[in-house]
């Protein structure tokens, strides 16, 4: 069985930090796609779209080792 490593104080809130601003990015690409007209924009910002889905599943399960309490 693997132990899953756990991040330190520091290393958890710097997850937290790009997690924030990842899912920021997302909502902002998300939500200009429906103002854009054109076409090859709307494209490059649906391929952002997809990276930052796949980019906020890999920082959660780095979250998942968070240290949240002092032991």
């Amino acid at each position: 069985m693997e132990k899953q490593a756990t991040l330190a104080f520091h290393e958890t809130m710097d997850t937290h930090e790009i997690l924030n601003f990842k899912t920021i990015c997302l909502m902002k690409s998300k939500l200009m796609q429906g103002i854009c007209f054109d076409n090859d924009l709307k494209a490059l910002m649906e391929k952002d779209v997809h990276q930052s889905v796949k980019a906020i599943k890999e920082i959660k399960e780095l979250y998942a080792g968070a240290r949240t309490e002092i032991n």
